[in-house]
């Protein structure tokens, strides 16, 4: 029989680890090849993982709401053949010494016979519940390291286990007299500290007979971390402007059947203020921008984050990769596609990464204007107000009359450690532009 190390999947760029939510197979179940074995949470993203060969679940290495990292092992599977697939010298049994140990062990005492000669060899016998592979007692023994030196040893193995590399590097420092003592608790010599400014703790909450209490999701947790950090990076300042969206509402009301029938797709207003947005972004490179210490990113491509609410409540925000590269069309097809996905819990880890520019639409809940929080690391958020059928001032040749025009506020949050109030304020006027501009006579 052999056994086969089934590891955290790469998921996606800068996507280094995952939080497991849940086992769908048990110790002694029988698993197909390509079978999902358990299902993992990203920041947002919820995904499974396959398993790549058939055979028999032996043991999992983690439990539900372990954090991994992507390439450890998560699951042991036995399956039909000889030898031990991918294994490393963790076994959490006792096994003896093979002659590959035996050789490893003869090269290492040669290589530091110094250390060897000024030590006496120490029989090791754990005084702890800690477990020591064969070859790591042998090459203890050999080296003359008692069980209390041994047991000091920081382990980097399956549960804190002291690896062969462990040791090696152990020796090898100890015999450049680098080795730090580890589990040595000694008591620190007192020096004067400057007074500490005491941390304000948030007042508590008492709750009252009737009240109900309920435990916030996993998703909802990350949200409310990723709120507050934000606040804390970003010093946030808005600013708004009114655009008149007449000729956007009378134009999309004429071609709208049209384009059904044609592409197959419900075209609404979301992807032509993408389509504006990505312009100005264009035309305002700096708005298209990320703050890393002291110093500012300027993105070559421009990647459209559309905030998307859930049915459960949570917001998730999926990304439209080159937006200013697609046409009408092709920005319909994007924006209906990661939207119908998001709702379905159907998106991949790479649907949400690589935002450069968040929009957010405030109006699909009546909302007339918002001042979002700036998705970091980027340096600003657009919020699309409810469209408006109100009286304004139509200025003409003729004179100024009143007339019923379709109004929008757009609200613009931004970082203004980086931008500036006039940067902020003409990115978010070019949009509007771009919006009374529109060509009523416009072929799609």
């Amino acid at each position: 029989m052999a056994k086969f190390e089934l590891k955290l999947p790469k998921m996606g760029e800068s996507v280094a680890e995952a939080t497991i939510t849940s086992w769908l197979k048990e110790v002694g179940d029988t698993i197909e090849l390509d079978e999902t074995v358990l299902e993992i949470a990203t920041d947002k993203v919820d995904s499974e993982v396959p398993s790549e060969v058939e055979g028999v679940l032996i043991e999992k290495c983690f439990d539900v709401n372990d954090v991994v990292q992507v390439g450890q092992v998560v699951a042991i599977i036995e399956t039909e053949g000889e030898g031990v697939i991918a294994k490393e010298a963790t076994e959490t049994s006792v096994v003896e010494s093979n002659d590959e140990e035996i050789v490893a062990v003869e090269e290492v005492v040669e290589s530091i016979k110094k250390v060897k000669e000024t030590l006496a060899p120490v029989a090791v016998a754990s005084t702890e519940d800690r477990f020591y592979s064969p070859l790591v007692k042998n090459i203890a023994k050999e080296e003359g390291i008692a069980q209390e030196e041994l047991d000091a040893i920081t382990g980097t193995g399956k549960e804190g286990r002291v690896t062969k590399n462990d040791i090696l590097d152990y020796i090898a420092n100890k015999e450049n007299g680098t080795v730090v003592a580890q589990k040595v608790e000694t008591k620190p010599v007192a020096q004067p500290k400057a007074p500490e400014k005491p941390k304000s703790a948030p007042a508590p909450v008492i709750s009252s007979d009737g009240d109900e209490i309920i435990e916030m999701t996993r998703m909802g947790k990350i949200i409310a971390h990723h709120m507050v950090e934000s606040v804390q990076t970003s010093a946030h300042v808005q600013s708004f402007i009114e655009a008149d969206v007449t000729n956007i509402w009378n134009w999309r009301k004429k071609v709208k059947d049209n384009f059904m029938k044609r592409e197959g797709e419900n075209l609404t207003f979301t992807p032509i203020f993408m389509e504006a947005i990505a312009k100005a972004l264009r035309d305002y490179p700096l708005m298209n921008i990320s703050v890393q210490g002291d110093t500012i990113i300027k993105k070559k491509n421009i990647n459209l984050g559309m905030a998307a609410s859930l049915p459960d409540g949570n917001l998730i925000v999926p990304v439209i990769k080159n937006a200013d590269q697609l046409n009408l069309v092709g920005m319909t097809k994007q924006v209906n596609d990661l939207a119908k996905r998001a709702r379905a819990n159907q998106l991949k880890p790479d649907d949400i990464q690589g935002g450069t520019y968040t929009v957010t639409n405030v109006g699909t809940f009546g909302s007339i204007m918002g001042t979002p929080i700036i998705n970091q690391p980027q340096v600003g958020i657009l919020a699309l107000g409810a469209i408006r059928k109100v009286p304004a001032v139509i200025e003409t040749p003729d004179g100024d009359f009143i007339g019923i025009r379709y109004k929008m506020f757009l609200s613009h949050s931004y970082d203004h450690r980086v931008v500036n109030g006039a940067l902020g304020g003409e990115f978010v006027k070019a949009v509007k532009d771009y919006l009374e501009a529109w060509d009523v006579n416009r072929e799609i």
